[in-house]
Parts: structure tokens; C-alpha cells; sequence
């Protein structure tokens, strides 16, 4: 008698043999729905079709300018054969799994799962390595030209300090073309640094029809009177202002002077777009200028703008947490079916709230931000408006689910006493909420001021704003001081909250 299981626990005979059920599985999940495991079947099915599903989609996406299914295979087996060919065997190993599986389950009612597990798992692997474009040999090839800019970023501290400069500078007009009298050079005071060149008029360079820059004239400078033994750039100014620091070779012109503040090079005038619509003679100006550095360090403009954003940050966490702890504690109490379930009216209240909160939950706040920037503009206050929506739809949720696991002894003893619906609320329900309530609360607290470092990438405020204007700008220290300062910001609030949490809890 102890051999005998509940009817509930035994199994079903199967509507075909194992061999039948075995060739219906040519068809995947058939067998298992024959043998009355249609769950089972069913999912089979699935997993066998959208594996199928996304391997076609691969093939559209590689050979995407071929018509048929025959020339797309063909053309994506030329250039993806390792992928193809792994695709294809885990497909069939599948395949083959599901078929025994099928002929197992009729004979004996036993599911092999680990099998049929690995091999979906390993059919996904493959077409998610080829999807996500995954290139080990590239990630290992281009490392050391991604050491220079990643050093910077571990390391930015050279850009948070910056201290006054002292410059001293001498220039040469130069003329464009041969048409007019070379320009008269400036005098300069008895003592002061003097650049002087072998000719005073060139011809900038130039760029033909592929492309290729054409050298412009070679001019022999020299310098005088300037500092010993200190490094000197070479700069261009063109006539609208313009400036920059010259480059030969891919790499800035700098000298170096001798013992006597003296020194000596060979520049090429570079290239430069001149309008069509210019008249008259074009005079640009060559200096050479050598830059000290004075006085106390001070910190750098990357360094204080990267402060006032991070303390902008902090702020856009807590003010989103506080609106957010407003609006979500009377949500919460009317998304809790314990709360809500007396009454038809208040079941659909509490399923229009489980609803909103579901949606609004469930668009991330980078997307809530863009719909922020465009309602209210650019900067923090749409980087918060983002944060209090999915700060009330979390927090609602947390909330509602700690009120429906409270404990109903409390509250059957206060409605013992005759107390009426909000009294219950107020007396047996709230003083087991606060503790769940503060904990919850913190650690949104700390969630929305990491998520406020990336709402600032498309335009809502915060440090993450400022991070990615510099990376655009390739200014990689600087970008770092932000990465360093987002770390221990959010380092520092996570202990602030463990602490708070150890204290009040």
C-alpha cells in the first residue's frame, strides 16, 4: 500500500507508443504532446522555433542585399562558416534531443532536462556571440591603442590642478602669396624676444582633388631674447583670429632654446581654407611663445565643474527620492490586496494601480528623461521629473508588497476594539510599515543618485552630462576626474545608507 501514489501524482498513459511518439517529434513537441505533456511540448516548440526564427534572421542580416533563402545561406556560409556550421549542429542536436526526449517520456514518463538545457543554452550562446559582434581577436589586437586614453581616465589627476601662466612671446607677419610687398615686421623693445624668418611671404598648403595635402612653403625661423633652456611651441594665427599650435609630421612643433635663450627651425606654412570672397593682401601671423607656470597649484575648471555637477547630482537623487516617497506611500496602500480586497470597488482600484505602476516601472528612466527634456528642457529639473516617475511606480510596488506580508494579528486585534477602516490603517498596518518603509526608501535613495549620473547622457542634469560632453571632446582626464568622483560619490552614499539603515532598523 505505501507503493501507491495519489491519483492526483499518477501518470497519465500516453495516447501513442514511444516509436510513434518518437517520429511525431520530427515535428518538435508533438511527441511530447502526444504523450500528454503538452507544456512540455509546447515549450519545445518554442524554443526549437525561435531558435530557427533568429538563425533565419541572422542570415537576412548578413546577406541582406540577396533575394532569396538559398543565396542569403549561401553568401552568409562565405562569411560567417565557423558560425553557420555551430548554428546548424547545436540546431540538429536539438532536434535530435527532442525526439528522444519525446520516446523516453512515452515509455517510461521520465524528462531529461540537463541534456536539452545545455544544448538550447549553447544554440543561444552561438547566435548571441554573432549578434553582439563579439571580435576576440580585435579586443586583444587594439588594446595598447587603448592603454594612452584608458591611463588617463585611471589616472586624470595632471587636469585637476592647474596653476597661472606667464607668457612670453614673439611673432612674424607672414604674407600669403607673392602679389604685394612683404608686410613690415613688428619693432620690438631692447631685450625683448624677437622671431625673425628667412622670407616674410609663402604659399600655405594645399589639398588636390583626392584629398592629399600639397606642402606649402618651407620658412627657416629663428628666435632670440627668450628664456634659456625652455621649451618653446610654434603657433599660426590666420587673419580672422584663428590660432593653433603648428604640427609637422603628425607632432606639435616645439624647440628648445640654448644656454643664451636662442634657437633655430624650419616650419612649413600650413594648410588653411581661404574664402573665395578675400581681397587684398592675406596676413597671417607666425609667434612663438613659451608658457610658465606661476604661483600656487589651483584647481583646474574640469575640477570645479566636476564638484558643482556631482553636488547637482546628489541633490537630483534626494529631491526625486522625497517626491517619490510622497506620491508612492498612498499608492502603495491602494495597490495592497489585503488593503483593497473588501470590495469590488476597491479590487479595481487596486488593479488600475497594480497597472499603472507595472508601465511605469517597467520604462527605464533614461527613456523617462528624454520624455522630461522635451516636457520641461534640458538639465536637472527633467533629470528629476524622470526620477520621481520611476521612483513613485518602485517604491509603490515595494511598499504594496511589504503591506500585504504584514502580520494580521495586530490588526484583528484593533478591529476587535471596534476601530473603523482608517483606524485600523493608522494603528495595526503603518507601525509595521516604517521599518520596511525607511529601508526601502534609502536604498532608492541610493539608486537614483547612480541613475542620475547617466540620465545627464541625453540631457538631464548631473554629472553624466558633463561626463559625456568631454568624452566627445576626447578630453579623457578630464573625464576621468568625473568617473573618479561618480565612484566614491556613489561609494560613500552606499555606506551612508548601510549605516543609516543599521541605525534606524
Amino acid at each position: 500500500m505505501g507503493d501507491i501514489k495519489p491519483i492526483s501524482q499518477q501518470r497519465k498513459k500516453p495516447f501513442v507508443s514511444a516509436p510513434v511518439a518518437a517520429v511525431l517529434s520530427v515535428i518538435p513537441g508533438l511527441g511530447q504532446a502526444f504523450a500528454r505533456e503538452y507544456y512540455r511540448g509546447l515549450l519545445f516548440f518554442a524554443s526549437f522555433a525561435t531558435a530557427i526564427a533568429l538563425f533565419v534572421w541572422r542570415l537576412h542580416d548578413i546577406a541582406r542585399r540577396d533575394d532569396t533563402l538559398v543565396d542569403r545561406f549561401t553568401k552568409s556560409f562565405d562569411l560567417a562558416t565557423g558560425f553557420i556550421i555551430l548554428v546548424l549542429l547545436f540546431i540538429l542536436l536539438l532536434w535530435a534531443l527532442n525526439i528522444f526526449d519525446a520516446f523516453i517520456l512515452a515509455r517510461d514518463g521520465k524528462r531529461g532536462r540537463t541534456g536539452v538545457f545545455l544544448a538550447l543554452i549553447a544554440t543561444y550562446f552561438v547566435l548571441g556571440w554573432q549578434v553582439s559582434e563579439i571580435d576576440v581577436v580585435r579586443l586583444i589586437r587594439e588594446a595598447p591603442e587603448a592603454l594612452p586614453p584608458l591611463s588617463r581616465v585611471v589616472w586624470p589627476w595632471e587636469a585637476a590642478i592647474t596653476y597661472e601662466t606667464d607668457t612670453v612671446q614673439a611673432a612674424a607677419r607672414i604674407l600669403i602669396g607673392d602679389e604685394y610687398e612683404p608686410p613690415e615686421q613688428p619693432e620690438p623693445e631692447p631685450g625683448e624676444p624677437v622671431l625673425e624668418s628667412d622670407r616674410y611671404y609663402g604659399d600655405l598648403s594645399v589639398q588636390d582633388a583626392e584629398g592629399n595635402i600639397i606642402p606649402g612653403t618651407d620658412l627657416r625661423i629663428e628666435g632670440r631674447n627668450f628664456e634659456p633652456n625652455t621649451e618653446t611651441e610654434i603657433w599660426w594665427l590666420d587673419p580672422i583670429g584663428n590660432q593653433f599650435q603648428l604640427r609637422m609630421g603628425g607632432e606639435y612643433v616645439t624647440v628648445i632654446t640654448d644656454d643664451e635663450g636662442s634657437f633655430e627651425a624650419t616650419i612649413t606654412m600650413p594648410y588653411r581654407v581661404v574664402p573665395p570672397s578675400s581681397t587684398g593682401p592675406q596676413i597671417h601671423q607666425l609667434q612663438a611663445r613659451q608658457v610658465s607656470e606661476t604661483g600656487p597649484p589651483l584647481p583646474s575648471q574640469p575640477l570645479r565643474l566636476t564638484i558643482g555637477r556631482m553636488i547637482e547630482t546628489i541633490f537630483m537623487g534626494m529631491m526625486a527620492t522625497m517626491f517619490g516617497i510622497v506620491f508612492a506611500i498612498p499608492l502603495a496602500f491602494l495597490a495592497a490586496r489585503n488593503i483593497m480586497g473588501v470590495s469590488p470597488v476597491g479590487m479595481a482600484i487596486y488593479y488600475v494601480a497594480r497597472t499603472f505602476m507595472n508601465i511605469v516601472r517597467s520604462i527605464e528612466p533614461l527613456i523617462w528623461a528624454l520624455i522630461a527634456v522635451v516636457w520641461v528642457g534640458l538639465g536637472p529639473f527633467a533629470g528629476i521629473v524622470a526620477l520621481t516617475l520611476h521612483s513613485i511606480a518602485a517604491l509603490g510596488k515595494l511598499y504594496s508588497e511589504a503591506i500585504e506580508g504584514i502580520d494580521h494579528g495586530p490588526i484583528e486585534a484593533v478591529q476587535a476594539t471596534g476601530a473603523n477602516r482608517i483606524q485600523t490603517i493608522v494603528f495595526a498596518v503603518i507601525p509595521q510599515m516604517i521599518s520596511p518603509f525607511i529601508s526601502f526608501s534609502i536604498y532608492r535613495w541610493d539608486i537614483n543618485v547612480r541613475m542620475s549620473t547617466v540620465i545627464g547622457l541625453v540631457g538631464g542634469g548631473g554629472i553624466g552630462f558633463l561626463l559625456v560632453q568631454y568624452i566627445r571632446l576626447l578630453d579623457y582626464r578630464a573625464a576621468g576626474i568625473a568617473v573618479w568622483f561618480i565612484a566614491v560619490t556613489v561609494a560613500v552614499l552606499d555606506y551612508v545608507s548601510a549605516e543609516i539603515r543599521a541605525r534606524l532598523m
